[in-house]
């Protein structure tokens, strides 16, 4: 009796599970009956078991239909089932579909999977936004250039944009327009022969940048650039031209170093040459008191010989010593 008692128990707490689905699918079904987005019972049923919420399938297609979009269950149950947020979608194309802009359900299904904010980008293609120039996440406050002066210039643009639905999926997004704006701005300034020409026409910059089409392969449309703030920096090419004098003076200064090193070192070769030739000179003298001995025991060289040459060598030196006495009274004169 109790095995009965036990699977009555669980055999209502089965029909109880049943008539509570069947229920809330009955009632989703009536609401959209009445709002004339109609969504089968039983699809509605089979959603739970899909793991599908079917209150999420109906609301949004009633909200859509409402909207005059006419959306089916099963492309918004498979849109749910592959990840998206199909509330985020409807709203998308509802906002487009009031604007009077053209996007198609795939195309915002492809969107919100690509893990774009579809809303986002309607919005942006409603109410253009603006993008600073350089952006907050450069870790600079402008964007600096160098005219033809050798002048900078530093710059704050302002860039206004809209988005391009058809360019979202695969479009780069606004970090590449933000650098090529800033390229832009460089480039423009560096073919400028003069900072005062910028600076006098500074909508030179916006038309030339403007005119390169930056906004090819992005997911935005460039509708305006405005040159928020410029100002004038270092005279870089002052700067420049003073470190390259410098540079070149180091360079002479070296190579003058070198020339006086060299000029020393020659001196120190000679003194030392002379030296040696000093020192051969001495060598040399040391033999003649060993030829003399030689030609006395040879018999070539007499005393009085020898005499004779003493006399003539102290006759030399006297002779010498006669000459720089006279000399040197002339030589201070001279000085």
């Amino acid at each position: 009796m109790s095995l009965e008692l036990i699977g009555g128990v669980i055999i209502g707490i089965i029909v109880l599970a049943i008539l509570s689905l069947i229920w809330n699918a009955f009632w989703l079904w009536w609401q959209s009956v009445l709002s004339n987005a109609t969504v089968g019972l039983f699809q509605i049923i089979f959603m739970r078991f899909r793991k599908v919420n079917p209150t999420s399938v109906v609301t949004n297609r009633i909200t859509a239909k409402k909207a005059g979009i006419d959306l089916s269950a099963d492309e918004l149950e498979a849109h749910y089932l592959a990840g998206g947020d199909v509330s985020r979608v409807v709203t998308s194309l509802i906002s487009a579909h009031k604007a009077d802009i053209v996007l198609s359900y795939d195309r915002a299904c492809a969107i919100d999977l690509a893990g774009r904010d579809v809303k986002e980008a309607v919005d942006t293609s409603v109410n253009p936004k603006v993008i600073d120039v350089p952006s907050g996440e450069m870790g600079r406050a402008t964007i600096d250039g160098i005219a033809g002066d050798g002048i900078q210039l530093k710059v704050k643009a302002r860039v206004t944009v809209r988005t391009n639905l058809d360019r979202l999926v695969g479009g780069a997004t606004e970090e590449t327009i933000v650098a090529r704006v800033g390229e832009g701005i460089v480039t423009t300034i560096g073919s400028s022969d003069s900072h005062m020409s910028v600076l006098e026409n500074p909508d030179r910059i916006s038309k030339v940048v403007l005119e390169r089409g930056l906004d090819s392969g992005t997911a935005f449309e460039i509708l305006s650039i405005d040159i928020a703030d410029i100002d004038v920096g270092d005279n870089v090419g002052a700067r420049l031209k003073i470190d390259q004098a410098e540079a070149e003076k180091k360079v002479a200064q070296a190579q003058a170093e070198r020339q006086r090193a060299l000029a020393v070192a020659r001196e120190q070769e000679m003194t030392a040459l002379v030296e040696e030739n000093r020192a051969k000179v001495v060598l040399a003298e040391a033999q003649v008191p060993k030829a003399i001995a030689s030609a006395f025991d040879a018999g070539n060289l007499g005393v009085m010989d020898y005499y004779q040459l003493k006399n003539v060598l102290a006759d030399t030196q006297m002779r010498e010593s006669i000459a720089g006495e006279g000399s040197a009274p002339a030589r201070g004169e001279a000085e």
